[in-house]
């Protein structure tokens, strides 16, 4: 069983070895919907790696990522909240082959039982709603280009540098901006000799400090490295 989820990897190995006969392996696939808005939570799921988005869809169908997780993190925990229903839709971005998911009814009696699994997704999500702030005020107030380099570089992290696959509709989308705007950020960048990419190949960003510099302080403070 891979051992790359950072939650999953940190558990006692006696916990674990509980676990471990429930597990499924699961691939996550670019642009599969792993859990739709206001629909009901039935397995959570650990990736190992990838970028998955939390996307909230308002009345008039406009939508916008308010979060993204990757090996650091899980989806669907949040019924150990109370919370029966998705508030998102989860949206895969960067697809994951070794992702591993627990039925709901087996994830909620393993976190009754109190043990590191517990404390372990306790202390996920005080982190993940002090991203989620952080995000909202990051959305609302800093300019297009500071967010997407953000972006760049917060999925650079996850991908630890490999390159990753994308278009200009999933990320003008992802940050609910339009399109040209995306396009022409992104072409200033390569002109800048910052970032790498093509149609149709791995966008790579080769200058990581001349990136950070163009974006704004969130980056810091949404790092995937829970630390």
């Amino acid at each position: 069983m891979p051992m790359i989820n950072q939650l999953l990897g940190a558990l006692p190995k006696e916990e674990l070895d509980r676990l471990s006969p429930y597990f499924r392996q699961t691939q996550l696939r670019s642009k599969q919907a792993l859990l739709r808005q206001g629909e009901p939570v039935q397995h959570v799921i650990f990736p190992s790696g990838g970028v998955c988005s939390f996307v909230k869809t308002m009345g008039n169908g406009q939508s916008i990522e308010v979060m993204s997780v990757g090996g650091e993190g899980v989806i669907g925990a949040c019924v150990v909240l109370g919370q029966a229903e998705s508030a998102t839709d989860v949206i895969v971005q960067i697809p994951d082959h070794a992702a591993l998911s627990l039925h709901l009814d087996i994830f909620k009696s393993a976190v009754e039982e109190g043990g590191a699994l517990a404390a372990s997704v306790t202390a996920y999500y005080s982190t993940f709603a002090r991203h989620l702030m952080q995000a909202s005020a990051c959305n609302a107030l800093h300019l297009a280009e500071q967010r997407c380099c953000r972006w760049l570089l917060t999925t650079d992290e996850r991908v630890k540098g490999a390159g990753f696959l994308f278009t200009h509709d999933m990320l003008a989308a992802t940050l609910g901006l339009r399109r040209p705007t995306v396009t022409f950020i992104l072409t200033e960048l390569q002109r800048a000799g910052i970032v790498e990419y093509a149609r149709g190949a791995l966008l790579k960003v080769l200058d990581r400090r001349a990136v950070e510099a163009k974006a704004c302080e969130c980056y810091r403070a949404l790092s995937p490295s829970l630390g």
